[in-house]
């Protein structure tokens, strides 16, 4: 694992050789450094080629590892840095208290009416919705957590239905990213039915 394959080249190279050495900005907000190392760098190398292809990925590791760091830090590079992206985000943070309601209304409020029916980012854009903590919303009498439910009905019928006007919501170009901690203190296990569609990678401790 300390190797990848070069294509251009055709060999095989360390992962720490991929990167150039760019030194820390002077303004830089402390919270916002990353000190590149070979995890960081395996770690983003996943989120690029994840995201760049359309693949839901959900990053599985203990609080302090950074998941929510690299990914946030990727996702709004590729969107606000890159000229003319064609990538737009939508980062969200459930706690015990989410709903399913108010899940729905974030995502909605972040989507353009493409043509009757149909949902989506601005045309020409893909959006990327990264959901925080995914594994905190409370579990409900019959052992299902509403938020995470309503995000799996999207993810196996590409969309959900309208509250107000009954009619069901087809969305397009959206991808869902997440990262939660092991279970355990406030977090709960999520349904295997809803992680199906998630490429799963676990952040170690450093």
């Amino acid at each position: 694992y300390d190797f990848c394959f070069d294509k251009p080249s055709g060999t095989w190279r360390r992962w720490v050789d991929l990167t150039e050495d760019v030194p820390i900005g002077e303004d830089a907000a402390y919270s916002s450094i990353i000190v590149p190392t070979v995890d960081t760098i395996r770690y983003t190398f996943l989120i690029d080629t994840l995201v760049t292809h359309g693949k839901n990925f959900c990053f599985v590791g203990p609080t302090g590892t950074g998941k929510t760091a690299y990914i946030k830090r990727h996702i709004s590079h590729l969107a606000d840095e890159t000229e003319g992206s064609t990538w737009s985000y939508l980062f969200m943070n459930f706690s015990a208290q989410t709903s399913a309601n108010q899940t729905q209304d974030v995502v909605d409020g972040k989507l353009d009416k493409r043509r009757k029916g149909v949902f989506g980012p601005p045309i020409g854009k893909k959006m990327v919705v990264f959901v925080d903590d995914l594994n905190m919303p409370q579990v409900e009498e019959y052992g299902a957590q509403p938020p995470i439910e309503l995000l799996r009905q999207s993810m196996d019928y590409d969309g959900w239905y309208d509250r107000k006007e009954l009619t069901f919501r087809k969305i397009v170009d959206v991808k869902f990213c997440a990262a939660m901690g092991p279970p355990g203190g406030g977090r709960n296990n999520v349904t295997n039915r809803y992680l199906r569609h998630y490429s799963l990678v676990c952040a170690s401790a450093f």
